[in-house]
């Protein structure tokens, strides 16, 4: 059949930014494993609907590493850290033009997203569509994340190539029959593309 859709996760591919847990560390001095483990507990809960709220859930965390962050503070602090990958986005674009449809597939939580939709509209918008698990309830590495993509678009399986940064994700993916590339580098993912999607799109 070929490939149709190419389903891209988002943070780590699409955006772009230095660990929160390192960020932290330099300028707040919370050590790297704490932080880890705090984000451990935290987001399986956030990336579901009807979470409690973000900063809800991290100020006893905040508080215990006495950095005296409010809401505003702490939630802009965390969002502006992220970045367009401009490289992907003009991939992404390059794709459309050749009736290949793009979508992303991520594990997020709706304060994130609601940054996202207000600062980065451009480019969520270059895709069909962005699905968020805190608003489907299927969360990655669940085979319905990506079942639920193949049915809301009309989609088989062996038509899409997705990539993701987690192998989890890539083996959950494969063994629906999705061809999964675990994401490296933007180099990388265009020789792939090239090769599965037979199109002369990077010469």
């Amino acid at each position: 059949m070929g490939i149709k859709a190419v389903i891209f996760d988002l943070n780590g591919i699409v955006l772009t930014s230095e660990l929160l847990s390192d960020r932290m560390n330099r300028d707040y001095e919370v050590e790297p494993d704490k932080f880890i483990d705090a984000l451990k507990k935290i987001m399986p809960i956030l990336r579901m609907p009807n979470a409690p709220g973000c900063f809800e859930t991290f100020e006893p965390f905040l508080i215990e590493w006495d950095t005296s962050l409010d809401e505003n503070y702490f939630l802009d602090y965390w969002f502006s850290g992220e970045e367009i990958n401009q490289e992907v986005i003009d991939l992404v674009k390059k794709l459309k033009k050749k009736g290949i449809k793009a979508f992303v597939l991520s594990n997020n939580f709706k304060e994130r997203v609601v940054y996202y939709r207000k600062n980065f509209s451009e480019m969520l918008n270059t895709f069909d569509d962005a699905y968020f698990s805190f608003e489907t309830g299927f969360v990655k590495p669940e085979s319905q994340a990506f079942e639920n993509i193949l049915e809301k678009n009309g989609l088989r399986a062996d038509e899409c190539l997705y990539f993701d940064d987690s192998s989890k994700n890539v083996a959950s993916a494969k063994e629906l029959g999705i061809e999964a590339i675990e994401y490296t580098d933007l180099k990388s993912a265009k020789k792939i593309m090239k090769k599965e999607l037979k199109l002369g799109l990077f010469f």
